[in-house]
């Protein structure tokens, strides 16, 4: 019996995916990406897999969950059947779910008998969906909008069909598939921050992609428009210009993740640095220290206080190393419990450099000490940044995420830092103003947890730009580093 292939000319990623078999195989990609039936595949691929039992009989269970019964009517259920509803019977439901019963017979005179089992479970109790259940594996179809504690609940249930007296399954796991996720979401951790050593982890490029050039400055400068992404997967099963029509009408924010898969909210505010971060450029995991060379620490003060890590190389290029965080402490307890441990620990070979908000430098109502004298106290002597117009802070850090050394960016960050990263791909915005008829944005930072890292990485780069000022307790000697 021949079966419809859709995806036949699998590009890399696609075709990585289809043929994954890990615990949890995991994909995110841009609208038309070919991924829900590169799932289907895969998953009709295991259930005629699986070793036939005494009866010469191939028997599976899986589910196919979406988060809501429309989107499984409209989408997931539509799609499975357009590949394979001559292969058994489908019930659309009523007191059961809907499932499709599929009994058919390979070229070995095996028979292959699967029940696909089409779930809804749009809040965390929809986890109750899943109790009791035995199944070979589960299919996730937009993940993104599917709750962890479903996620979590589901693992449990695979593996359990058929049961180990008939053989049990000869793969167990689950598929899932996903649009790009905003950096808040359970989804970007696993990606990202978190992933699972059992799990098959996959990203595809985006359909469109920014136009950068370089400037008069020889600054990369993104243009404002978007180009079809030459790397773009599944072009050929769909319309003719389906990204450049899919941007039509639509602002950057939804472009960026639903066209381009980039990370991102595509209903909250703006990305301060929306026009000159790139998550895909900016990000490494291969950034090392240079032992001996001087770091720069960028500090934001007040009870969220904040401190981010940077060195610069030979060549101009700003390496963000290190974030760290408090929360709901003064200076002193944050320099000691969690910033000096850190410095000591992974950063005791080079000399440290210091700057800060320069509001640090009014007295406080009770003792009239100043926080640059506090640190200077912890033997820690800090520069203040020479203004806190945001402006000139956030053009500071547009100016090197611009930058290009020897065909390179010149700005990196570290995937250690979490906070950072979330704050440039979204966090860190402009606040959306509710106008009717229009989309506006204050001119003011919303002040969040992401905010006050990123304030600390802009003294950062005023420190690296020369743009600080020595304050009444600051005294420069030739070796900066602090004897701690």
């Amino acid at each position: 019996m021949k079966f419809k292939l859709i995806v036949d000319t699998l590009e890399e990623t696609l075709e990585e995916y289809r043929q994954a078999r890990s615990l949890v195989n995991s994909i995110i990609g841009p609208l038309g990406s070919g991924k829900t039936y590169a799932s289907c595949e895969a998953i009709f691929e295991i259930m005629c897999a699986q070793k036939p039992d005494a009866q010469r009989k191939r028997k599976t269970r899986f589910f196919a969950i979406r988060n809501t019964y429309s989107e499984l009517l409209t989408t997931t259920i539509k799609d499975w059947l357009y590949l394979y509803e001559d292969l058994g019977r489908y019930t659309r439901g009523g007191a059961q779910p809907p499932t499709h019963m599929l009994k058919f017979k390979l070229q070995d005179k095996t028979i292959v008998e699967s029940e696909f089992i089409f779930i809804s479970m749009d809040r965390p109790k929809s986890v109750r969906k899943l109790r009791g259940a035995q199944l070979t594996g589960v299919w996730i179809n937009e993940s993104k909008e599917i709750d962890k504690t479903i996620v979590d609940m589901a693992l449990l249930r695979i593996g359990r069909y058929p049961s180990a007296m008939d053989g049990g399954p000869t793969w167990h796991g689950m598929f899932m598939d996903s649009n790009a996720p905003d950096d808040d979401n359970w989804l970007y951790k696993i990606h990202e921050e978190n992933p699972p050593p059992s799990w098959t982890l996959l990203k595809q490029p985006g359909g469109v992609m920014r136009e950068m050039i370089l400037n008069k400055q020889d600054k990369m400068e993104w243009t404002g428009k978007w180009l079809p992404d030459p790397k773009a997967e599944n072009l050929h099963n769909l319309p003719d210009k389906y990204y450049i029509r899919g941007m039509e009408g639509k602002d950057d924010s939804w472009i960026a993740v639903n066209l381009a898969n980039e990370y991102g909210d595509t209903n909250d505010g703006k990305p301060i640095y929306l026009e000159q971060w790139n998550d895909h450029v900016h990000v490494s995991d291969t950034i090392r220290l240079i032992k001996g060379s001087p770091i720069i620490i960028g500090l934001d003060f007040g009870l969220t206080p904040s401190a981010v890590i940077g060195q610069e190389t030979p060549n101009g290029t700003v390496n963000i190393l290190d974030e760290v965080i408090g929360d709901g402490m003064g200076i002193k307890q944050f320099v000691k419990t969690a910033l000096r441990p850190l410095l000591n620990k992974y950063y005791k070979t080079c000399e440290w450099n210091f700057v800060g908000d320069p509001a640090g430098n009014r007295r406080a109502d009770t003792d009239e000490v100043t926080v640059f004298k506090m640190l200077d106290d912890l033997k820690m002597p800090c520069e203040a940044a020479n203004s806190n117009d945001p402006e000139v802070r956030w053009e500071a850090v547009r100016d090197q995420l611009q930058e290009i050394r020897d065909g390179k960016p010149a700005f990196r960050l570290h995937k250690r830092c979490k906070i950072v990263r979330k704050g440039f791909n979204s966090g860190y915005q402009f606040k959306r103003i509710q106008v009717i008829g229009s989309t506006r944005y204050s001119d003011k930072a919303n002040k969040n947890k992401y905010s006050h890292p990123h304030d600390a990485l802009q003294y950062l780069m005023m420190w690296i730009n020369g743009d600080t000022i020595i304050t009444v307790e600051f005294k420069r000697t030739d070796n900066q580093r602090a004897s701690l």
